[in-house]
């Protein structure tokens, strides 16, 4: 499952650097501009960073924002700003993992999934505010009378500039999607390590004797503590170890949701990075990630007494339920995700073989 997550995000990214290059990004920037200016104090190009950051996942949101800030289309503070806001686990980690594969009840991934974008909503209202005497100049256009129109003469204009051939584009889209996945897969192997590390030297077992009071002082059951310290380091293994804590089921999924915005220093790490190659902050994302936990342990306390959970749940219908999953089938693209991974790893040895060679012949 998380491998399908995994090949699910390699598209995306190739996605949208293809559809920057085209020139989509300056027609949707312009479309949402009197939406995002407004609310967020960004201009419209965030619309597209959010959603595609929204479908694709960690880290697409500092990726793509790390893009446009290198393709002038945001000012430095404009970059930092909509970093914050912009990353998010994707559906199918939230539903098909977290609810499904931890929890083994899908009634539970919409709690987790609204939870998690009300919460990074509230995220970008409140860093609006960030930096707001800075001194930057945006990026001026020209505005036709309709704004449609005006966005596909932009488009095109942008596009007409570029002059790169398609197979060009397609190669440079592969070669860096495909460069921050192999970054990505090294800080998880990394921060996984390092978990294992300090547990054997018993440094996690002092990070449970502190959370523990903590948790009962707060009113939460003491048995979450030692399932929420992984989540510090990987969130996957953290949602998977509270997901199975001896807690009620409310403060499980609380804790879930909060690791969920919190998303782990192993995510944390690939987008700082990220940021941090282009010349951008990382403390609004790292800041944005600590009010995102908190907005999302609140929202999903608030959905989860709303929608009456503990009275659905009950034991004939959890068991009907999971019988029915045992005969799904995954939609032939999740399926074969996989083999769509190795494939991407192959182009781009290919490209990078190429660029090399070319480059030692001149």
């Amino acid at each position: 499952m998380v491998g399908r997550c995994f090949s699910f995000s390699a598209s995306f990214f190739i996605l949208a650097e293809l559809m920057i290059g085209f020139g989509i990004v300056t027609f949707i920037g312009i479309i949402l501009e009197p939406i995002m200016k407004p609310i967020f104090r960004v201009p419209g190009a965030g619309g597209f960073v959010f959603v595609m950051g929204l479908i694709s996942g960690f880290p697409a949101g500092a990726k793509i924002t790390a893009r446009l800030y290198e393709e002038n289309k945001l000012t430095k503070t404009e970059a930092e700003r909509l970093s914050s806001f912009t990353n998010f686990s994707n559906p199918l980690f939230i539903f098909g993992v977290t609810a499904i594969g931890f929890f083994h009840n899908a009634s539970l991934g919409i709690i987790f999934a609204l939870s998690h974008y009300f919460g990074n909503l509230c995220v970008g209202v409140l860093m609006r505010f960030y930096k707001p005497h800075d001194k930057e100049q945006a990026i001026k256009k020209k505005r036709g009378s309709f704004l449609v129109l005006n966005a596909l003469e932009q488009m095109h204009i942008e596009r007409m500039a570029r002059r790169k051939p398609i197979g060009k584009m397609l190669g440079d889209a592969v070669h860096s999607s495909v460069s921050t996945l192999l970054v990505i897969g090294g800080f998880i192997v990394l921060f996984s390590v390092l978990y294992q590390l300090l547990k054997q030297i018993y440094v996690t077992s002092l990070m449970d004797n502190i959370l523990n009071p903590l948790l009962v002082f707060l009113g939460f059951s003491p048995h979450l503590g030692t399932s929420i310290v992984p989540g510090i380091f990987e969130m996957t293994i953290g949602a998977k170890e509270v997901s199975g804590a001896e807690a009620p089921l409310i403060e499980r999924v609380m804790f879930v949701s909060g690791l969920l915005g919190f998303c782990g220093f192993s995510i944390q790490a690939q987008a700082t990075s990220i940021l941090a190659e282009v010349g951008l902050s990382p403390k609004p994302f790292l800041v944005g990630r600590l009010f995102h936990s908190f907005f999302s342990c609140i929202f999903a306390y608030m959905l989860f007494k709303s929608f009456h959970i503990e009275k659905s749940l009950q034991t004939e219908q959890v068991l009907s339920y999971l019988s029915e999953q045992a005969s799904f089938e995954w939609p032939a693209y999740f399926r074969y995700g996989s083999l769509i991974t190795l494939c991407s790893l192959i182009i781009f040895i290919f490209v990078k073989t190429y660029r090399v060679l070319s480059r030692n012949s001149r």
